[in-house]
């Protein structure tokens, strides 16, 4: 009989990074003939001062003072076959409520609409020699092994997720969009299979090859799009690959998608290096409608155009470098610094960009410095997309078909700073100030095509 250990209060990561981000590390080993359980957990909680274009707008006024918090639970087990063959499940569980979409003065049970949720769940099996084989709604290639892109300081995240402590308090307008990150929802909370290889040494430098390749059908997750959802072939279904009505969700959905990522790490002297490439590709639903509809009531034709959802294939490539160099001021300080940039057809957030529009392109350089209990960290990201830009927009009242006035561009841009002093492994506390704008001439979102933030946050985060 296997050894059973449980293990609930095992450690994900290092304090100040947040766990269920993307991790490209497949197992966390066991000793052959055991299974560890392990049930984790994350509670971050901050007190934030917010300004923004939208916090005054339309006549209403938001304080720019606000608190908010995020809690993650992480069950799952570890375990090694007598044999070496490894596998395990992980899954991540977040809160949500019902009263989160309005001001409420109180949450209970019977007015959350599932509490919790899954985010994310994947089985593994595999070995160290053979490579390990992930199966789930998990991240997939360009995700595992994005480099160049640190985010371990502050909250943990600064504008990777729009469901983060701190961001999730700023007028949704106000926050830039980006695809700069490749760990957030739109690529990891879907199914597909993960193949991930294992390292091959080289001679000359002693470095590693390792490599992940990972497909998925459609864009749905767990029990998504099938049963009730999916009585016959409509806008509803998983795997939708063409439709003569189109909704706003249909033209962000994608098909048959692909992703393979390549990575070379090394070590010369102090520093520890690694480099990384490799492209995303997925179809875009397939709009058979008719590019100028009309409907009419009380006797009135009003037209309206559809061609925002003739769309190009979703295609991203990115290049990433990373180094840390230990030992800069003292013997245990280390340094990290990266580097990321990303190009190809895309809007924010990997939704699939209409016919005509420009490619995307954006970079990022961050890093940060960590010395006895203190972490330091910045990062800076540029981007540009084709935003809410149409080539062909139609005139509501007669149906005709003119070019788009709104610039074909819409740049944003983001500044994280910020600082933890970790109290213990599974306490630390934040600091942490974010700016960031938003411009591109004609776009409703924006005012008078521009929209900017910032703001201040305060907090401490929980581990177990």
């Amino acid at each position: 009989m296997r050894k059973l250990i449980l293990t609930t209060g095992a450690f994900l990561g290092v304090l100040f990074a947040v766990p269920g981000n993307a991790h490209a590390q497949p197992v966390k080993p066991v000793p052959a003939g055991t299974i560890s359980l392990h049930l984790n957990g994350y509670f971050q909680f901050g007190l934030d001062d917010v300004g923004s274009t939208f916090n005054n707008y339309g006549g209403m006024k938001l304080s720019p003072v606000s608190t908010n918090g995020s809690l993650r639970i992480y069950p799952g087990f570890d375990a090694t076959t007598i044999g070496g063959i490894s596998y395990g499940v992980y899954t991540d569980l977040r809160d949500a409520f019902y009263s989160g979409d309005k001001g409420s003065t109180a949450n209970s049970a019977s007015t959350s609409n599932g509490t919790i949720y899954v985010r994310r769940v994947y089985g593994y099996i595999g070995t160290p020699n053979y490579g390990y084989v992930r199966f789930g709604q998990t991240d997939g290639a360009f995700s595992l092994l994005q480099t160049g892109v640190i985010e371990a300081f502050g909250d943990g995240t600064q504008y990777a997720s729009t469901d983060s402590t701190s961001a999730m308090v700023v007028p949704g307008n106000a926050l830039p969009g980006q695809f700069i990150y490749a760990d957030q929802g739109a690529l990891y909370t879907t199914n597909k299979v993960v193949l991930i290889s294992p390292a091959v040494r080289e001679p000359y430098l002693g470095g590693k090859f390792s490599g992940i390749f990972s497909y998925e059908p459609n864009s749905n997750g767990l029990k998504e799009g099938y049963g009730s959802y999916c009585t016959m072939a409509g806008p509803t279904c998983a795997g939708v690959t063409s439709a003569s009505t189109f909704t706003s969700t249909l033209a962000t959905e994608r098909n048959n998608t692909f992703d393979f990522m390549g990575q070379y790490a090394f070590k010369l002297g102090n520093f520890d290096s690694k480099i990384s490439a490799g492209m995303i590709d997925g179809t875009p639903v397939r709009y058979t409608g008719a590019l100028v509809t009309s409907s009419t009531t009380s006797g009135v034709v009003t037209y309206t155009g559809n061609y925002g959802y003739r769309l190009k294939e979703l295609q991203v490539y990115q290049v990433g470098v990373q180094t840390i160099y230990h030992g800069l001021f003292t013997d245990t300080d280390a340094v990290t610094l990266g580097a990321n940039i990303k190009w190809g057809q895309t809007l924010d957030a990997y939704a699939p960009a209409p016919d005509g529009a420009r490619d995307a392109l954006a970079y990022s350089v961050s890093g940060n410095y960590v010395i006895g209990p203190y972490v330091l960290g910045a990062s800076f990201f540029d981007s540009q997309t084709a935003g809410n830009y149409v080539p062909y927009v139609v005139n509501a009242k007669t149906g005709a078909v003119t070019h788009s006035t709104e610039a074909g561009t819409l740049s944003e841009y983001g500044l994280a700073v910020g600082g933890n002093y970790v109290i213990g492994k599974d306490l630390s506390l934040y600091l942490q100030y974010l700016y960031a704008h938003r411009h591109q001439p004609g776009n409703g979102n924006l005012q008078n095509g521009n929209a900017q933030m910032q703001m201040v946050s305060l907090g401490g985060t929980f581990k177990w």
